[in-house]
């Protein structure tokens, strides 16, 4: 598909501009000047750097990759028809139906970007995480450090590489077994409604090839009931044990989950959250 470097870089400085800070999440400041999204605001949303940002929109960075302008669009807020334009100015073809949707409606990103005060991401159909906001950061380490392909919820629970490494300690209250089955029983149910998703079929046959318990799940007949909302005791590596009821909230007709972390007003948990809203996000790390 032919593209133009200088088409897709005024799409992303004309979207940049349009992109009002409070609707993704940025409390205004004094010493803003313009109305848009800075390029450092882009970077951290996206999970890119600045100066690919800078390069992007100079026409000096070519040929960006898929998952690159699939950040972008999210980051951006675009509408779906916004989404496929950028992806053809980047001289690719937009996301198939038919496979795992990872576009966040912007009506969504508003949403969570005014509930900053609790922890909150989205996962698509498969568990991938495609956003999150600061206070996500805080609690589980910053995803952006990841590559994307370990940004994995099915990942971090079987897989043998950075999203495993980086995840901390979490005991839900359901028990780990009823936990991870319940994973599975999600990919399950979304490889029987996405059969020619190639992302989704490899990752579950890389996840049944390092993981002799996913491997044993996948196997077994029985459909464990898909995850639901729990309460999850998560160690966190500044402020300890941290007791939070995590709900699981369906986005009608995106196909996405939405993650939310809360504690009771007033409760030590409450505390904790409050600690780490002061500190703010933090590097994933390996867990010890």
């Amino acid at each position: 598909m032919a593209s133009s470097g200088s088409d897709f870089a005024a799409l992303l400085r004309a979207w940049r501009d349009r992109l009002s800070p409070a609707d993704a999440g940025f409390a205004p400041t004094a010493t803003r000047r313009a109305p848009g999204l800075r390029r450092e605001e882009l970077a951290q949303l996206a999970g890119l750097s600045v100066d690919y940002i800078l390069r992007l929109e100079q026409g000096r960075a070519k040929n960006p990759s898929d998952q690159v302008v699939g950040a972008l669009a999210r980051a951006l807020q675009l509408s779906r028809a916004e989404r496929d334009q950028l992806y053809r100015s980047a001289g690719l073809l937009p996301p198939r139906d038919g496979t795992v949707n990872a576009h966040v409606p912007p009506g969504i990103q508003r949403l969570a970007a005014r509930l900053g005060d609790v922890p909150i991401g989205v996962f698509t159909a498969d568990w991938t995480l495609v956003w999150w906001n600061a206070m996500w950061s805080a609690l589980h380490g910053d995803p952006a450090v990841l590559p994307a392909a370990e940004r994995s919820l099915a990942r971090a629970l079987f897989g043998s590489g950075a999203a495993r490494a980086a995840t901390l300690h979490i005991r839900p209250a359901r028990g780990p077994d009823t936990f991870e089955a319940s994973i599975v029983a999600d990919l399950k149910d979304a490889v029987s409604r996405y059969p020619a998703d190639g992302r989704l079929q490899r990752l579950v046959r890389e996840l049944r090839a390092e993981s002799e318990v996913f491997a044993h799940y996948w196997a077994t007949r029985t459909t464990a009931a898909q995850h639901t909302s729990d309460r999850k005791t998560i160690r966190h590596p500044e402020a300890g044990d941290i007791h939070l009821d995590c709900d699981v909230l369906v986005v009608p007709g995106a196909d996405l989950r939405m993650v939310t972390y809360t504690a009771a007003t007033g409760s030590s948990d409450a505390g904790k959250l409050d600690l780490l809203r002061v500190t703010g996000p933090r590097t994933a790390a390996p867990r010890p």
